[in-house]
């Protein structure tokens, strides 16, 4: 007989779940628990009960590794939620463009550890400095058509990120880096430019990841930029 298939087609799958939904089977039917035979290593014994206690052991080990992950993240956040408003409260105190750009750009490397970064604006500024890590092009979103898509989007984008777009933005350091965010800077519905976060780490930022924190910083730096009217 096909031991998948018990007497009238009923499979063990059915049994199973017939058990889970009459969980006092047992005290109906006390003579089963003698015969059932639960799972053992070779060459021991065990019963019923003990057989129960060590599953609730491990379900109770789970649970303890799972609660153990959430806090750390959880930690994590609440240090993530505070560089935020770090960066945002300096921002704040900044009385010139300049200054806001350079605090931007210093704060992401020394706050988020980051590897490269890179602020792409959209906007001619006599105020603006002159830095390896600024790209001005004034010419607006039409003058960066491998961009396009990524305006048109208007979300962060995570990963590897294609050859032509590592090469615009971060040059002879592009072989270099492994993974990146690209992140939308907005006054409104203006797009002002973007934000580049570089990483050696293959495995530092990716399609998958959430994108929470990455848009709190975008909002905040689009935000500390847009406050400084434009300068010819």
């Amino acid at each position: 007989m096909n031991d998948t298939v018990i007497k009238d087609g009923v499979t063990p799958a059915e049994i199973a779940s017939y058990l889970r939904r009459h969980p006092a089977f047992l005290h109906d039917y006390p003579d089963l628990a003698l015969t059932l035979l639960p799972p053992r290593e070779e060459g021991k014994t065990t019963s019923l009960a003990s057989y129960q206690l060590d599953v609730l052991r491990d379900k109770n080990r789970e649970l303890g590794r799972r609660l153990t992950e959430l806090v750390n993240i959880a930690g994590e956040n609440e240090q993530l939620v505070q560089r935020v408003h770090a960066l945002n409260v300096s921002l704040m105190r900044e009385p010139t463009l300049a200054g806001s750009v350079r605090r931007i750009v210093a704060g992401l490397r020394e706050d988020f550890s980051t590897d490269f970064v890179r602020l792409v604006l959209l906007r001619a500024d006599a105020d603006l400095p002159a830095a390896d890590w600024l790209i001005v092009q004034p010419q607006g979103v039409a003058a960066l058509p491998e961009f396009a898509e990524f305006f048109n989007s208007g979300e962060a984008l995570c990963g590897r990120l294609q050859s032509e777009k590592l090469d615009f933005l971060f040059g002879a350091q592009a072989d270099d880096v492994r993974s990146s965010a690209l992140l939308p800077l907005n006054d409104g519905a203006a797009p002002l430019g973007m934000l580049a976060i570089g990483s050696g780490d293959t495995n530092r930022f990716h399609p998958g990841m959430g994108t929470l924190f990455l848009k709190l910083i975008a909002e905040t730096v689009s935000a500390g930029i847009a406050r400084f009217p434009a300068r010819g």
